[in-house]
């Protein structure tokens, strides 16, 4: 696919994302100092995922309420690098280097199904699903699919520290305003 299908395919998404996104999430593309846009870069936040739970009160009344997840509060920086083959090949998706979390390489990129262009993308993805699935497994990791040993250690080994040092980490990226 030429560059010209990558850049079409990104500038649809842009106008979509616009029109339609996910509260507290941001994705836009890179802007340089002329003023100019890059369709290949997008700078992303994605918001620690709230924790919701169905209340049944005297088998009657049903409500939802919200506890917090360990990720809830933060609000994580990720780049979605798109080639010249988006949309036939994924983005390479990365937190910053030194990200906490068992999915994710030292390096910062995520490790996910839906990014690998071997299994499990489809060009139909879109950004908006990408950046959903991302928050999704921060709160749910794959354990069979680790990229550090450290997080992943953690998660299966010492739950509680675990814990901690996502809640740790979710200080470490508040809101922007």
């Amino acid at each position: 696919m030429s560059g010209g299908i990558a850049r079409g395919r990104l500038a649809e998404e842009r106008k979509a994302w616009r029109k339609n996104h996910p509260h507290g999430f941001v994705a836009k593309p890179e802007a340089a100092a002329d003023g100019s846009v890059n369709l290949m870069i997008w700078h992303c936040t994605i918001p620690g995922k709230p924790g919701w739970i169905s209340f049944s009160v005297m088998r009657q009344i049903s409500y939802l309420g919200c506890i917090k997840t360990d990720w809830d509060g933060g609000f994580y920086p990720l780049t979605l690098h798109f080639s010249e083959d988006y949309p036939s090949k994924p983005p390479k998706c990365k937190f910053p280097p030194g990200f906490f979390h068992p999915n994710v390489y030292p390096s910062g990129t995520v490790c996910l199904s839906i990014l690998n262009e071997d299994s499990g993308w489809r060009p139909a993805i879109t950004v908006k699903q990408i950046l959903v699935g991302i928050q999704d497994l921060l709160d749910q990791p794959n354990p069979a699919d680790p990229a550090q040993t450290d997080g992943y250690q953690l998660y299966i080994q010492e739950p509680v520290e675990y814990k901690r040092r996502v809640r740790q980490q979710a200080k470490q990226y508040p809101p922007l305003v």
